[in-house]
């Protein structure tokens, strides 16, 4: 009996089960092909085979196909499932973007004798030591690293959304003067004798390089007759362009990727272009991958539902076989301080053979986990370690603040925080302090021989006598003393005001210092906590087989665990104060990603799913995050109970039901537009008063209160 070569391909992979959609992805491999993977759905072992069908039984050479990965990791470990699938195969290209567009940069170059250097990483011209030169020649201020990759952030947004320089400034960005410290940084790597450029860079004339010179475009289209790209949710414009244009001439394209997980619009991503997929390839095949093999029922039909708030996403049903398990759990806390010690309460319980996760948005989430973990000997992996925190300004502002406490003849020390204490102390006044150096007490060199202001003498003194009282204390009560008697927060303040720093973050800071300091007996016991614990968080990226893995909610998409638990789900973090301003302001796109993001922590759980969220923080009310109660009503939807004789049967709702594309601001109602009402559906406003609002339903005129529609969340644009 005579085999053919896809019989032989098929029979060697008999252990490889595809499903019906899978094997339509592998066996379709002429023109473009768009491939809409939902978490869980096997998209790398599809790749994978559809990579083996092209040479098997294609018989297309394996150094003529180009699969370009998100980064380094991701395209190390294709190479490593592409040699466990296919042994005796010939590995074909994997790479990332950048790696590709540096080849083309540098034959671009070469061919044009222009001379060029990378600065990133470069020891003697360094991207971030250019920027930092540049910030305080145009701010006359030292850069934060807060602020530093802030810059670069925008730089990258700029650059792989190709932005035109007179549409800079539009781009928000809380850097003061930040369009012309870009401009500046254009400049000086441009003055250069040889060209400056960073990976952006790379990009931006790699793209330029394609659309100039059509005979190495032409050369590089020679090389591959067939383009694969994973991640593609997370491709940038400029990217996209350099694809496109590489494989204009065969068209032969597999676009893998989930538009409900992209997550990185802050640095360029454009998920937008996914969805006019069809313009660019007109002929493209989009096939939907919506079986989910990760997860349980339970935690599969609530994440399918709750991603569906979104408008701006291709129509996907995900779906799996497997049985339910538990419901997703939603935990509330009195107390934000209670959060870290439930959590090692429940880590505690659990099967240590269960792979298990602590999900946060910001890294910042992270440092008391570490410190709570380590007092209850549990190891843990970290995905990404929050390397600012200590290292950062203010935790050095608080042990300079601590030092100063046991002696204040510390000239060095006094100039790093005198401008962030009550003595309002100028700088001219810290440079006569600094000439005197005398080896006193840096409060009485200013009172005895230093000019101050009559509200000054004042200050000093009592910020003396303070520190003086600070001798000794313990680091929780120092800690207290310095935000709130020294003036330090107000100092914080001033600079928030004055150089956009986000002061919910600078206290988030301190509040953690707090908890860190709680217990601690003294100063320098604090100050060696903190350093201990920088060491236990530097080692434990080594610790990749521990059954506790902490990770942002960014970096654990593609993994997966047993069980999950997302953590400080409040409004303000997911979604952000931004997220939920740009909202009102009738721009949804922030809104979307940020359920995107919820939705990605979600799907990262096989069978167990926790959401924790609390009522009170640093002795302050905050409020569930939206997202939080959206998965509430999904889990349990409102009902209506009716009792005997009762009437009318009252509506009860056991929640305020947030919708994300709800009408929040007065200014998106206008006569004429359509809405959709939660209850009475699809309508047109036909008049609006200052306090109700007319929508004719199926011919019926309601008259609603216009508070009540947008505090609710009640009417959404259709």
């Amino acid at each position: 009996m005579h085999h053919t070569k896809e019989d032989i391909f098929w029979g060697k992979q008999k252990d490889v089960v595809l499903n019906e959609v899978q094997r339509q992805a592998v066996v379709n491999t002429g023109g473009a092909i768009l491939l809409l993977a939902s978490p869980g759905s096997g998209k790398t072992t599809t790749m994978i085979m559809k990579i083996g069908y092209l040479i098997a039984v294609k018989g297309i050479d394996p150094t003529r196909i180009k699969a370009v990965t998100f980064s380094r990791a991701a395209a190390a470990e294709m190479k490593t499932r592409f040699k466990r699938f296919f042994p005796t195969l010939s590995l074909v290209d994997f790479s990332t973007i950048h790696s590709l567009t540096f080849e083309v940069v540098r034959e671009y170059f070469r061919k044009n004798k222009l001379g060029y250097q990378l600065i990133e990483g470069n020891q003697n011209q360094d991207k971030r030591h250019i920027l930092r030169e540049i910030f305080k020649n145009v701010v006359q201020e030292n850069i934060t690293e807060d602020q530093m990759d802030e810059l670069t952030t925008y730089i990258s947004f700029i650059k792989n959304k190709l932005i035109p320089q007179d549409k800079w400034s539009e781009t928000e960005c809380t850097i003061p003067e930040v369009a012309q410290i870009l401009q500046k940084y254009e400049e000086f790597k441009s003055a250069s004798d040889r060209l400056l450029l960073d990976y952006d860079d790379m990009l931006v004339y790699a793209n330029k390089a394609f659309e100039q010179d059509r005979e190495l475009l032409g050369r590089y289209q020679q090389m591959y007759d067939y383009v694969l790209t994973d991640e593609s949710q997370d491709t940038s414009l400029v990217q996209h362009y350099i694809i496109e244009k590489l494989v204009r001439k065969h068209g032969n394209l597999c676009v893998v990727a989930d538009d409900d997980q992209s997550i990185y619009n802050w640095r360029g991503a454009e998920p937008s272009y996914l969805l006019n997929f069809k313009k660019v390839y007109p002929h493209a095949n989009i096939l939907y991958m919506e079986q989910n093999y990760r997860s349980s029922k339970d935690i599969v039909d609530i994440a399918n539902t709750f991603i569906k708030r979104n408008k701006s996403r291709y129509n996907k049903n995900m779906f799996t076989h497997n049985p339910p398990h538990k419901p997703i759990i939603i935990h509330s806390l009195s107390d934000y301080k209670k959060q870290a010690k439930y959590l090692i309460e429940e880590l505690k319980k659990s099967n240590h053979s269960c792979t298990t996760a602590v999900l946060y948005r910001n890294n910042s989430s992270s440092i008391i986990l570490i410190n709570e973990l380590d007092r209850a000997g549990i190891s843990f992996y970290i995905k990404d370690e929050d390397k600012r925190f200590f290292s950062h300004w203010v935790v050095g502002d608080i042990l300079n603040f601590m030092r100063l406490t046991y002696t204040d003849k510390r000239i060095d020390i006094f100039e790093k925080i005198f401008t962030k204490l009550n003595g309002y102390i100028t700088k001219q006044q810290m440079e006569t302090v600094k000439k005197i150096n005398n080896n006193e007490s840096v409060f009485d060199t200013l009172l005895q021989y230093v000019p101050l202001q009559d509200y000054q003498v004042k200050q000093v003194e009592e910020c003396k006598e303070t520190i003086r009282h600070m001798q000794g204390m313990a680091p929780l009560a120092a800690i207290y003393t310095i935000r709130h008697k020294l003036g330090y927060e107000k100092a914080l303040d001033r600079m928030c005001e004055r150089l956009g720093f986000r002061k919910e973050y600078l206290l988030g800071i301190l509040n953690t210092l707090e908890e860190i300091a709680a217990g601690l007996g003294s100063m320098e016991e604090f100050a060696s906590r903190l350093k201990y614990l920088e060491t236990v968080m530097k080692y434990s990226k080594n610790n990749k087989d521990s059954w506790v893995t902490l990770s942002t909610f960014h970096s654990a998409k593609g993994l997966e665990f047993d069980r999950v638990y997302m953590v400080d789900l409040l409004e303000g973090i997911i979604p952000s104060s931004n997220d939920i301003k740009q909202q009102q302001e009738g721009k949804p796109e922030a809104m979307e990603e940020a359920v995107r993001l919820f939705y990605v922590g979600m799907t990262r759980a096989k069978t167990h799913l926790e959401l924790i969220t609390y009522e009170k923080r640093d002795y302050e009310k905050v409020a569930e995050s939206q997202l939080v109660a959206a998965v509430r009503n999904i889990i349990n939807p409102p009902i209506l109970i009716s009792k005997p004789n009762a009437r009318p049967a009252k509506k009860v709702s056991p929640i305020v039901i947030y919708n994300v594309n709800a009408i929040k601001h007065i200014n998106q109602l206008k006569v004429g537009s359509l809405v959709i009402h939660q209850a009475f559906g699809r309508g047109k406003i036909v008049a609006i008063t200052s306090s109700s609002i007319d929508i004719q339903f199926h011919g019926t005129i309601k008259k609603l209160s216009i508070e009540v529609c947008l505090t609710k969340g009640i009417l959404e644009p259709t």
